[in-house]
C-alpha cells in the first residue's frame, strides 16, 4: 500500500473552504484576514496536521540555534531575573534567544515558531491553545513557564510552590500575629499562579478553623495601581481586615500605600505580605515580608529541560521549584528592622 503524501496547502484551502491565497496570507501573517476565515484555516491545519514547507526544512535540519521566548510583557521586576537565567542557560547551552512581548497572542504565532527557533518557552497565556495543538502535533519542542497545558498534551511545565509558599504566609500571620480577617489579592484573571496561591490561602484558613469569607477577596492583578484601588474600595465599604495578602510583591506596594493614605499604620493595625521577593521588597518601609520565589532558577531549568526536548531526550512533565518564606517587618515581626538582618524559614 503506498504511503500517503503529506497534506498540501492546496488541502488546506479545501478543508477550509477558502482560497489557496487566504491560507498563505494565515501562514505568512503580513495581510489581514477575517477572523472566520483565519479561524477555519488554522483548524483545517490542526486537523490535517499540516505543516508548512518552510517549517518541514527546518524541522528537518534541527539547526537554527536559537531559543525563543514568549512573554506577555517584558517589563517590571519579576520578569528580570528570569530572563537573565534565561538568557544565561541558553548561552551557556550554545543557543542565541529570541524575545517576543505580546498582548496579542496571534501576534506572537507569527514572530516565533518552527520557521526561526529550535524550540519556545511560553510564558503563561502568551500562546493561544490552538497554537499548542499544533506545535505539538508535529512535536515542536515546548516548555510552558507558569502554565499547565491544554488537557490531552503532555507538554513540560516549569512553576513554583504557590500553593505551599502561600499557605506558609497566611499561616505566620495566624499563628505568629493572631491575624483572622486576611484579605486576598487575586492576580490577572485566569492566571493560575495566582489560582494556587489563593488555593494555599483558603487551606491555611481551614486548617485554623477560620471560615472562608468572600468580602476579603478582591482583585489585585499582580500591579500596584490595581491593588491600591481594591484596597481603598475594601475600606470605603467598611470591610473589617487585619492582614493583607497582596498576591504579589507589585500589589503590595499598592496596598501599604492605599492603607498609609487611610491613616492605617502597617504592621501595627494592618499587615501586609508579598509574593516574588522581587529585589526592591527588601527596601518598602517597612521591609516587606514575602515568599522568595526562585524566579531566576525557573528560567535556567527551563532551558535545561527544553535543551532535553530539542536533543530528543525525555524532558520532566512537571518541575516545581521550592518556595522560601522571607520574614521581614511588614508582617508585624521585627527581626529585619532591629539589626539589618532578615530571617528565612521553610515550612
Amino acid at each position: 500500500m503506498p504511503k500517503s503524501r503529506p497534506p498540501t496547502i492546496a488541502d488546506v484551502a479545501r478543508h477550509a473552504d477558502v482560497s489557496i491565497a487566504t491560507v498563505s496570507r494565515v501562514l505568512n501573517g503580513t495581510t489581514p484576514v477575517q477572523a472566520d476565515k483565519a479561524d477555519r484555516v488554522r483548524l483545517a491545519m490542526e486537523e490535517l496536521q499540516f505543516v508548512p514547507r518552510h517549517a518541514a526544512r527546518v524541522l528537518a535540519s534541527k539547526r537554527t540555534n536559537t531559543i525563543g521566548l514568549l512573554l506577555p510583557e517584558i517589563s517590571g521586576d519579576f520578569f528580570s531575573p528570569m530572563l537573565k537565567g534565561i538568557e544565561a542557560a541558553a548561552h551557556e547551552a550554545g543557543y542565541d534567544l529570541l524575545v517576543h512581548s505580546t498582548q496579542q497572542v496571534e501576534a506572537a504565532r507569527r514572530r516565533l515558531g518552527e520557521h526561526n527557533t529550535d524550540g519556545l518557552l511560553i510564558f503563561t497565556n502568551s500562546l493561544a491553545p490552538s497554537e499548542l495543538h499544533r506545535l505539538h502535533s508535529f512535536n515542536f519542542p515546548v516548555v510552558l513557564l507558569h502554565q499547565t497545558p491544554p488537557e490531552s498534551l503532555d507538554i513540560p511545565v516549569i512553576a513554583i510552590e504557590n500553593k505551599d509558599g502561600a499557605a506558609m504566609l497566611i499561616d505566620h500571620l495566624i499563628k505568629e500575629h493572631g491575624r483572622r480577617h486576611i484579605v486576598y489579592l487575586r492576580g490577572p484573571e485566569g492566571h493560575e499562579d495566582s489560582v494556587w496561591r489563593e488555593r494555599g490561602y483558603r487551606e491555611a484558613l481551614e486548617v485554623h478553623n477560620i471560615g472562608f469569607d468572600s468580602e476579603l477577596i478582591a482583585s489585585g492583578g499582580f500591579d500596584d495601581e490595581e491593588a491600591f484601588t481594591a484596597i481603598q474600595g475594601l475600606l470605603a465599604e467598611g470591610i473589617d481586615f487585619d492582614a493583607v495578602f497582596a498576591g504579589d510583591d507589585d500589589a503590595a506596594i499598592g496596598a501599604m500605600r492605599a492603607l498609609k493614605m487611610a491613616g492605617h499604620r502597617v504592621p501595627q493595625e494592618i499587615s501586609v505580605v508579598g509574593f516574588d521577593d522581587v529585589p526592591f521588597a527588601r527596601y518598602l518601609s517597612p521591609a516587606l515580608t514575602t515568599v522568595r520565589a526562585p524566579i531566576e532558577q525557573v528560567g535556567r531549568e527551563a532551558v535545561r529541560q527544553l535543551t532535553r526536548l530539542m536533543n530528543g531526550e525525555h524532558a520532566e512533565t512537571l518541575t516545581l521549584m521550592r518556595t522560601e518564606l522571607v520574614i521581614r517587618e511588614s508582617c508585624g515581626c521585627l527581626s529585619s528592622g532591629t539589626n539589618g538582618q532578615e530571617e528565612s524559614t521553610r515550612r
